[in-house]
Order: structure tokens, then C-alpha cells, then sequence
């Protein structure tokens, strides 16, 4: 075990792990990175047709970029490389810009992976990483079902042997097949349909065997022995045996600004894909995930991508699933893998000259078949009705409008509804459970009282000018229904913030209902919105009027005892609102 300079660990954690890799830890890096690399020569392959690009570019993704993540990331599972989802939006974002499988499609899918680069380490610098909390868990799970369709039916073509446009609309890929299908090629079904059920059944039998490599292989003797070609089975052809090399795309302002829309759709989506799966393998094996640091690795891998000729990259979860099933316990395993993938690139490319487009369309649609998650769904259903809404907006707008534009919808739905939510919020009507001091709501909880000639009325948000007038409008209410009501006690333990308008309305209340003869007690007023009032000198007009909880407050009006001021209930220190209330100011 070597020893580490702290700081150098924390801006390169490659330090910090190799100076404390254990002997012990060898076999199972080893064993995981020969793995994930069986998976990684036949998926990479075929991500980069996904994308438009030619095989030996995912191949290239599968090696300087997976040892950059290696050197700047924080996970020690994670895999990283090519996946179905980013081949999908490269090739999306490059198909208005360049025709496919051309020179300038392959240096604008390098400047493409550089962008996201720069976005991933903009996004780390400014601390901005929270920003992919607009992607919610009910936006990605519609998203990726949409998008795990549109993949699939990208690669039908291939499997069903017939030429279509390529498009990233749903509904224009399925009506470019039927047209097609007059020139279906039953030899190139056969052959993708038994890749998949290949792939299937070794899956089945045992996770850690690479299926996909076996698929490659079986289908490539196969049009070798039978001579499938001669009976329309298309191959990919001569894959080159070259080493990726350094090469900086030519940074043209004008495409880096027609590529910027995809590349923030594309980092804002490997971003959550990637640390979603980085945090649970990090629980699972009892480490932290370390958000900034993975931005760095992430764009670092991206770079990486970017200057050695290939596109963007991000974690994968069935390569990092199998990763660590396979016994990864350091990052080690993923350099493993790059140079297993480097020595593949020089020895066997030039044997896969005759590798089916079919097989590599049968990866992919078992690899994307898992994305469609039912299970998740059902359970989002159960758990919050109306999440179903902003999934199933991600889900349709997604198939209609295309990645870019369907993932873009889904977020501003989800926006909406949060904002919705804030402008409704959960309220209470408060009564006391017989026999004591408590106050609870009194339709969750049957036996809850509500106390005579006095109305107790719970907010569950923070006060702003986007519920202000649900506030009045609630008050109004409450007061229909208990118009014998004299004293009117607003429980804020829920309200954590007051803003100016909530202040005003606050301020209206008061008058309002002082006006008609109705007393209003504030109970569980927070810290942060007793500054608030104090700063606009409402609290000077309420604080006779302030209690410790609901309970207080009722006592106070029913047995008219002597007000004591909020000021006196704990000492306040100077040039501040004070700790009025002690532990409940927090």
C-alpha cells in the first residue's frame, strides 16, 4: 500500500485509490475488467451504428475515455462508455447537420462529445450539478421508455434486413419500415433472432458470460461457413485496425451552436443516468459518491471522447451491474478493460469484416428492452397518482417530438406541477385529541375535536405570492363553515419562508378579520418568518398574539390569560429577531 498526498487525491482520485489499492482486490479487478470488456467490443460496436457512426469510433469511446473516468471519477463500479441512449442523441443531434457515416458526421460527433465536456466541467466549476434535479424520477422513467422505443425501432431496419431513412421520431420510423417491408431479408431475421435469443438465454444462465461477444462470434462464423452474405445479410464490413489517435475537431462557432441544444440535453441526462447508478452501487459497497468530482470525471471522459475521434459517453448501468457482479472493487477494473478493449481493437477487428448488422441490432434491443421498466411505473402509480402525468408526458412527448424536444416538454411539466403544488398546498383544520394537548387534522384523525367559538388552521408551505390567494381564499372558507367562530389560530409549523406578498396577505388577514370582529393567533412561528415580520414591522402589531403551538393559542383565548410577549419566551441577541421560541425557531 502506497502512500497519497491528500490534496492531489481530491483533484485526482486516482492518487488517492492507488495509493491505497490492496493485494486483496487484484483478482476480482481483474476478473471484472476482462468482463465488462467481452461486453464492451460487440456493444460498442454497435452503439456507434446507433449513432451513425463507424464500429471502430465505439470501440475507440470504450478506451481513453473509460481511463480518464478512471483517473478524475469517484465511483468504483461505475462503468463508463458508450450507451444506447447517448448514441441516440448524437446521432438525433448530428442527422440535420451531416450525413451519416461521412468525415464531417464523425468530426462533428468529436466536437459534439467536447461540448458536453465543457458542460460537465461548467456545471462542476459553478457548482451547478443540482440542476439535474429537474429531471425528475417519474420525467426519466417516461423519457427512457420512449426513448428505449425509439432506439428499438432505429435498429429494426437492420434486423428486418431493409433500408429506411433514419429519424428520431417514433412515428416516422414506423411508417419508413412498413413501407419497407416489401424487401425484408428472412436469412437477416433469422440471424437477429437468434442473436437476441442467444443473448437472452446466456443472460439467464449466467449474468457475468458475455452473451453479446458469444452472439458476435456464432453470427460471424455463421455468414463466414453458410455464406449469408450471398443471401442478403448485410455486414458491417472492414473495421480498421488502427489505435485511436489524437485529433482536435475543428471548433466552428457556428456548429457548436447548433450542436449546444443537444450537448445540454445530452450532459443533463448522463448526468443523472450516471450518478443514479454510481449512488447505489456506492451504497451497496458503503462509500460516498461525490457529485462534483463526478461532473470532472464524466467531462474528463467526454474530452477524452471528443479528441480521439469518438462521441459522448456516460455510465452504463447493465456494464456497471455486471462490473461489479463480477467482483470490481476498485477502478482498476475499468483500465483493465480499456486495454483489453485497445489490444482488441489491433488483433481482432480485422476477423468482424463479416459480423452482421443484425447481431449488432439484436444487442442493442435487448440491451435498450430493460429501459421500458413496467415495475416502476405500477409503483409510481401507487405511490403519487399525479407523478403519472409528468410521466406520461416525458413518455408521449418524447415518441412525438424526438429526444431534444420531448425531454424539454417533460421538464416543463414537471415545473408546472410543482409550481401547481405550491399554489394549492396541503392545509389543516386542526382539532385536540381528547385528553390532551395535541392538535391534529381532523379528517385523518376521527377522533380529533375542534374547539368551540375557536377555528385552528394548519399551513403545510411556505407562504408566497404564488398561494396567497389560496390562503385568503381558504380562510374564507373555513369561516362559511364556522361562522360562530370568534378567534381564528393559524399553526405555521409548516410555513418555513414568508416573502413580501405573503407578508402583505398576512398583513390583510389580520385587518380583515379584525374588522369583522374575528381575533387571529399565530402559533409555531419559525425563525425565518419572524425575521420577515419583524423587518416589516408586523411583528410589533402581533406579538401579543404569538404562541409556542396551537395548543397556547387556545388556551390563551379561551381563558383570556395575560398575553405574555414573544420577546419574553427566550432571550434575543442583539441586532437580531431572537430565538423566540427556542428549539422552534430552528
Amino acid at each position: 500500500m502506497l502512500r497519497s498526498d491528500p490534496l492531489l487525491a481530491r483533484w485526482l482520485p486516482i492518487v488517492g485509490w492507488l495509493g491505497r489499492y490492496r493485494r486483496d482486490d487484484l483478482g476480482g479487478d481483474l476478473v471484472a475488467g476482462l468482463t465488462v470488456a467481452a461486453m464492451l467490443v460487440p456493444q460498442g460496436m454497435a452503439y456507434a451504428l446507433l449513432a451513425g457512426m463507424p464500429p471502430q469510433t465505439g470501440l475507440y469511446a470504450a478506451t481513453v475515455p473509460i481511463a480518464l473516468y478512471a483517473a478524475f471519477g469517484t465511483s468504483r463500479q461505475l462503468a463508463v462508455g458508450p450507451v444506447a441512449i447517448m448514441s441516440l442523441l448524437t446521432a438525433s443531434a448530428l442527422a440535420p447537420l451531416a450525413e451519416e457515416g461521412t468525415a464531417r458526421y464523425v468530426e462533428l460527433a468529436a466536437l459534439l462529445a467536447l461540448v458536453v465536456a465543457g458542460l460537465h466541467l461548467l456545471l462542476a466549476v459553478t457548482r451547478m450539478g443540482w440542476i439535474v434535479n429537474l429531471l425528475s424520477h417519474p420525467v426519466l422513467v417516461g423519457y427512457t421508455a420512449a426513448a428505449a422505443l425509439i432506439i428499438g425501432a432505429s435498429q429494426l431496419k437492420h434486423l428486418l434486413g431493409v433500408r429506411a431513412p433514419s429519424s428520431e421520431r417514433f412515428a416516422d420510423q414506423v411508417g419508413d419500415l412498413l413501407s419497407a417491408l416489401d424487401g425484408t431479408s428472412a436469412t437477416t431475421v433469422a440471424v437477429g433472432l437468434g442473436g437476441i435469443a442467444a443473448i437472452l438465454a446466456i443472460r439467464r444462465w449466467r449474468r457475468t458470460v458475455p452473451g453479446a461477444l458469444v452472439a458476435v462470434v456464432g453470427s460471424t462464423l455463421a455468414v463466414e461457413l453458410l455464406d449469408l452474405e450471398a443471401r442478403g445479410v448485410a455486414t458491417i464490413g472492414d473495421v480498421p485496425s488502427d489505435l485511436p489517435r489524437l485529433a482536435v475537431p475543428a471548433l466552428e462557432a457556428s456548429a457548436v451552436g447548433s450542436l449546444l441544444p443537444a450537448a445540454v440535453v445530452i450532459t443533463l441526462a448522463g448526468f443523472m443516468e450516471s450518478i443514479a447508478i454510481a449512488k447505489v452501487f456506492a451504497r451497496r459497497n458503503r462509500y460516498e459518491i461525490d457529485p462534483g468530482r463526478e461532473l470532472v470525471g464524466l467531462g474528463a471522459a467526454n474530452a477524452g471522447a471528443g479528441l480521439f475521434g469518438a462521441f459522448p459517453v456516460t455510465g452504463g448501468f447493465s456494464r456497471t451491474a455486471v462490473n461489479a457482479d463480477a467482483g470490481a472493487r476498485t477502478p482498476l477494473a475499468s483500465l483493465v478493460s480499456a486495454a483489453v478493449v485497445l489490444l482488441a481493437l489491433v488483433t481482432i477487428t480485422p476477423l468482424l469484416a463479416s459480423l452482421p448488422n443484425a447481431t449488432l441490432a439484436a444487442i442493442v434491443l435487448v440491451a435498450v428492452g430493460g429501459l421500458v421498466d413496467w415495475r416502476e411505473a405500477r409503483h409510481i402509480a401507487t405511490v403519487k397518482r399525479s407523478d403519472l402525468v409528468p410521466m406520461a408526458v416525458a413518455f408521449v412527448a418524447t415518441l412525438v417530438l424526438g429526444i431534444e424536444l420531448g425531454i424539454a416538454v417533460a421538464v416543463g411539466v414537471s415545473l408546472a406541477m410543482v409550481f401547481a403544488r405550491v399554489m394549492r398546498p396541503h392545509s389543516a383544520v386542526l382539532g385536540r385529541i381528547p385528553g390532551t394537548d395535541v392538535f391534529r387534522n381532523v379528517e385523518r384523525f376521527p377522533e380529533a375535536e375542534e374547539e368551540p367559538e375557536v377555528a385552528v388552521l394548519r399551513i403545510d408551505v411556505s407562504i408566497s405570492f404564488a398561494n396567497v390567494a389560496f390562503l385568503k381564499r381558504r380562510i374564507t372558507e373555513l369561516r362559511a363553515a364556522r361562522p360562530e367562530a370568534r378567534a381564528l389560530v393559524l399553526d405555521l409549523s409548516g410555513v418555513n419562508d414568508l416573502d413580501t406578498s405573503g407578508e402583505q396577505a398576512l398583513r390583510e388577514i389580520l385587518q380583515d378579520l379584525g374588522d369583522a370582529g374575528v381575533e387571529v393567533h399565530l402559533a409555531t412561528v419559525k425563525g425565518p418568518v419572524r425575521d420577515v415580520l419583524e423587518r416589516s414591522g408586523l411583528w410589533d402589531e402581533v406579538r401579543h398574539r404569538v404562541h409556542l403551538d396551537s395548543h397556547a393559542a387556545v388556551r390563551c383565548i379561551h381563558d383570556h390569560e395575560p398575553r405574555i410577549e414573544a420577546a419574553e419566551l427566550a432571550p434575543r441577541p442583539a441586532g437580531t429577531v431572537g430565538q423566540a421560541f427556542g428549539a422552534v425557531s430552528a
